[in-house]
């Protein structure tokens, strides 16, 4: 019986999923992060080029 658990700690072929999609999730949060603090300024600089496309 305490072999059975003894395999079942050391056992860590599910850790590489957890791994995968907490880093997912991290890289998710800072896409969102960086698009809301740079969108308006995203947003400015299509605007302009309209502008300058519109008056050509």
């Amino acid at each position: 019986m305490t072999q059975h658990f003894r395999r079942l700690w050391s056992d860590e072929s599910g850790q590489d999923l957890a791994e995968y999609a907490l880093l997912l999730v991290l890289l998710t949060l800072v896409v969102i992060a960086a698009l809301t603090l740079l969108g308006p300024a995203i947003g400015g600089f299509f605007n302009n080029v309209s502008t300058n496309l519109e008056n050509v």
